[in-house]
């Protein structure tokens, strides 16, 4: 709170533990409302059962203060696939979009240090329609949490030649690069996993599940380099001499390369701002993610966002419809009527 004065928080959980704990730090407590929510979800709970039977927990209540205007983003340590379905119910999708995604950082030889990769995890299918309006999101978030202008956006595939990939992959390719003055990006093409820590992307767009297993890969291989350097500085005195002498570069290595600066998961395509935080972060991780929900929350990206996303489906539907037998087009035309009366 020292460092930021804007910053006001309404705490959701079990007002009995909650003011013994805010009643300690009298820094926070001027500044912090406690909203009584007695259940909590678990983190062996299923989705379904949070959103039958989930109203009175704290992942809840701070999901609907977001939709009721009382705050502006929501952080939460909480159950990811609880907390994406009650944040789809509470907060429903932006208007065009398919299937919302988490965008997370990477670091990377980037002017920022970090690349953005999406979707790790909210839904394992994308077909090309949803790729496309990743690409959308994940641009838009980029420029705003690094004031770029115009982010870099390359598509993850199995190799950087045209005929490489699956059908989707490529029809999504087509439509991202069409789509790009629209989007205030630049597409630079199929991306490889070796582009993760790249200079040469920004964006990173793939499915939800080919991003998961990247991000645990990338947590699990940053934790071993981490553990053997550990061991190898402290094998014998030779080692723990060396290591004396390589204080400054190695701090500074372990500071740029700390998850916990990187905590905070966000959730794009609903609307409103919602931070998933790792649910073992300590104090650095969890204020890494409120800083992150409050610079996306005063950017005002959320509506710009959604203006591009309803424009870009817009062209693409028209595409699609101009590619069709006029019969065929005719008949999803009155399908999706009929959907709409009902």
């Amino acid at each position: 709170m020292a460092r930021n004065g804007a910053l006001d928080f309404i705490l959701h959980g079990d007002e009995k533990i909650l003011s013994p704990l805010l009643a300690s730090r009298p820094d926070l407590a001027t500044c912090t409302r406690i909203q009584h929510s007695p259940d909590v979800v678990r983190m062996d709970d299923k989705p379904s059962q949070v959103m039958r039977r989930g109203k009175n927990t704290s992942m809840w209540s701070a999901l609907s203060s977001v939709r009721d205007g009382e705050a502006q983003a929501a952080v939460s340590c909480g159950n990811t696939g609880a907390l994406m379905a009650v944040a789809m119910l509470r907060l429903r999708k932006l208007t065009g979009v398919t299937r919302p995604a988490i965008a997370c950082l990477w670091p990377s030889r980037g002017e920022s240090g970090y690349n953005t990769l999406l979707d790790v995890g909210a839904d394992v299918r994308a077909d090309e329609e949803s790729l496309l309006q990743y690409a959308l999101m994940g641009a838009a978030y980029y420029r705003n949490a690094f004031d770029a202008p115009l982010p870099r956006v390359g598509l993850l595939n199995v190799g950087t030649e045209d005929h490489k990939g699956r059908a989707e992959i490529k029809e999504a390719a087509q439509l991202i690069a069409e789509a790009a003055s629209l989007g205030r990006y630049e597409y630079v093409g199929f991306v490889e996993g070796s582009d993760f820590a790249s200079a040469h992307v920004d964006v990173i767009v793939t499915d939800g599940f080919t991003g998961n297993i990247a991000l645990k890969t990338g947590e699990g291989t940053a934790k071993l380099i981490a553990d053997t350097l550990r061991e190898e500085f402290t094998a014998n005195l030779t080692s723990k001499i060396g290591a004396l002498a390589s204080t400054a570069p190695l701090q500074r290595l372990k500071k740029r390369m700390d998850p916990r600066r990187m905590n905070g998961g966000v959730f794009l395509g609903l609307n409103g701002t919602v931070v998933k935080s790792h649910g073992s972060a300590d104090a650095t991780g969890v204020s890494a993610a409120i800083k992150l929900a409050f610079r996306l929350a005063q950017s005002g990206f959320q509506d710009r966002m959604a203006e591009r996303l309803a424009s870009v489906a817009e062209t693409v539907q028209e595409r699609v419809l101009s590619t069709k037998d006029p019969r065929e087009a005719a008949s999803d035309i009155k399908s999706d009527a009929q959907v709409g009366e009902t």
